[in-house]
């Protein structure tokens, strides 16, 4: 597919996503001003639906940033769901509870500062979904710390499965489909790279890539 042609689907993909609401919007102007990567409405889209289909309660995040994505789980959630917010930067975090208190969604979550790492061993689970959207490098670690925290049916979404910033797409690809060339990778690439491989060999989940937004990996864990 042609780059002009790329384009037009990620344009049409977006055109058929949920719109921001008012305080949505302000974040992504945020986010655009302060070249701060965001999932955008597509994949935002799909965490919202996500919640839908599943009847979600909780929810947890490695990584949040200013609360953009998880604004998106928290507009679909239950007045007696929650989703846990993980962030290093007191500012980002300050920020998203900015956000959530004047969208009247502050109840629906946990706002904890802190290395995400650190956060998941203060919870038991379960949790019906997760986002790990943090250092690459730690993605697997993150999933090994949760993969026992999800019930049958739990979902785990990692952003930038295919691309995110100097990411060696090409080379990532490459080194999945024929299984070589890992060691020509970046570390952010082989963050990536190592993850992708666990979770498509964990005999307890079921893994997909989807090609919207940065790439996205939905991990279900096997009922039953």
């Amino acid at each position: 597919m042609s780059t002009e042609n790329t384009i037009e689907l990620e344009q049409f993909l977006e055109s058929m996503s949920p719109h921001h609401d008012d305080i949505q919007q302000e974040m992504a102007e945020h986010a655009s001003r302060e070249g701060f990567p965001i999932i955008g409405r597509t994949v935002g889209g799909i965490l919202h639906q996500l919640v839908t289909m599943k009847e979600a309660d909780r929810v947890f995040e490695f990584g949040s940033g200013f609360g953009y994505s998880a604004y998106w789980f928290a507009r679909a959630l239950p007045e007696s769901g929650q989703v846990v917010l993980t962030e290093e930067d007191e500012e980002e975090l300050d920020k998203a509870r900015e956000y959530f208190a004047r969208a009247g969604l502050t109840h629906l979550a946990r706002f904890e500062e802190g290395d995400a790492l650190d956060v998941i061993d203060r919870y038991h689970g379960p949790f019906d979904i997760v986002l790990i959207d943090h250092d690459k490098q730690r993605y697997r670690d993150a999933f090994e710390r949760v993969r026992d925290r999800l019930p049958p049916g739990g979902v785990i979404v990692a952003d930038n499965a295919i691309s995110a910033g100097p990411m060696d797409t090409e080379g990532l690809m490459r080194a999945i489909i024929e299984g070589e060339g890992a060691a020509d990778l970046d570390d952010m690439t082989d963050g990536v790279r190592r993850y992708l491989e666990v979770v498509r060999d964990d005999a307890a989940f079921t893994t997909v890539v989807l090609p919207i937004g940065s790439g996205i990996a939905l991990s279900v864990r096997h009922r039953g």
